[in-house]
């Protein structure tokens, strides 16, 4: 698989657009390595082997466990390995992302309402809408994963 184009140099101001809303989710009250697990939930969702290679090894320079990165993906049956308040966010990401079949029942967005104020949860899903975007302008342009390209040289 090749890459298609590259998008960030044929459109630097939407990528940077983009990129303001990255900004923008970093710079919030929202903890770095939740928004981080979301990213990694959302690209696991999507299959974007680009973001899920890039947000695994962020994951890992900030000192999560290998172990813990391994069960992001069935963190519902994971325990207490993923607190409170990453369990909500990683819900709130699965129904937001999967919109077209949930519809983000009533009931999803009162059990995220019971963990985020009003605040956070709009900047939640402002991060798992921008992940969304993401990972369809990597899988759609074929974004190569580092690991890849790791291999390769």
């Amino acid at each position: 698989m090749s890459k298609r184009l590259d998008y960030a140099q044929i459109a630097p101001a939407g990528v940077k657009a983009l990129g303001a809303v990255y900004g923008y989710v970093a710079k919030s009250d929202l903890p770095e390595v939740l928004v981080d697990l979301v990213y990694l939930r959302v690209s696991q969702i999507n299959n974007c082997a680009y973001c899920l290679d890039m947000h695994t090894r962020a994951l890992l320079a900030k000192g999560q466990k290998l172990e813990k990165l391994t069960l992001v993906q069935a963190w519902a049956e994971a325990g207490n390995l993923f607190d409170e308040r990453e369990r909500a966010a990683l819900a709130w990401a699965e129904t937001v992302t999967r919109v077209a079949q949930t519809g983000i029942p009533d009931e999803a967005y009162e059990a995220a309402r019971l963990v985020f104020d009003e605040r956070e949860i709009v900047d939640l899903t402002i991060a798992i809408s921008l992940m969304n975007a993401f990972n369809r302008m990597a899988i759609s342009f074929r974004n190569t994963p580092q690991a890849v390209m790791e291999n390769d040289g």
